[in-house]
């Protein structure tokens, strides 16, 4: 059902985004590109002036033929899964638009609360992004097409290898996405 690639997790979430400057909290987003057939889940690490690090990446699958409840379970098993594994700041999910086919519509819009949910439970924020807000956020253009978003996930995270299928770079996209359009909360006195 899953395969991903993960690295470990360091043990120190606080760094300086430039030498001598106001250290940041590194956070962590787990970014979700929903869908009931392929349900990328991406986790990225970062902060503001640094390349973002990847954390993990995956795709859940689940069977067309299969009944719609047991695909939704499925794939919340599974984000449960990362958010406990990952423990994530945040969750950024693929803001559902309108196509033309009302069943896929569908389908993305029910997978998608299935990860808003997961994340309300454990009281994490979640953050809703358009596909053309994340488009130009990672390549500068909002109507950048798949190969040329996951060609710019694979270099803005430094990866030897494409992540594959683009469900998984999409939901590394989102996660990068939310990282760069939100600012990171600045360690003070009374965090320390």
């Amino acid at each position: 059902m899953f395969a991903g690639v993960t690295e470990s997790r360091p043990d120190d979430r606080t760094v300086r985004a430039v030498r001598g400057a106001t250290p940041y909290v590194a956070r962590r987003v787990f970014g979700v590109d929903p869908g009931l057939t392929r349900c990328g889940l991406g986790v990225v690490e970062g902060v503001p002036g640094r390349p973002p690090k990847l954390v993990a990446v995956g795709v859940v699958r689940t069977a067309a033929d299969d009944d719609i409840a047991s695909r939704l379970l499925a794939i919340e098993t599974e984000i449960e899964r990362w958010l406990t594994e990952y423990e994530p700041d945040t969750v950024a999910v693929e803001r559902v638009f309108s196509q033309h086919n009302v069943r896929t519509v569908m389908g993305t819009a029910q997978a998608g609360a299935v990860a808003i949910v997961s994340a309300a439970r454990r009281g994490l924020p979640v953050a809703l992004h358009t596909p053309s807000e994340v488009k130009a956020a990672v390549t500068g253009n909002g109507r950048a097409d798949k190969e040329q978003v996951t060609t710019m996930v694979s270099r803005l995270l430094r990866l030897t290898e494409k992540p594959r299928p683009a469900d998984a770079a999409d939901a590394l996209a989102l996660a990068i996405c939310h990282l760069w359009r939100t600012p990171a909360p600045q360690i003070t006195a009374r965090s320390r």
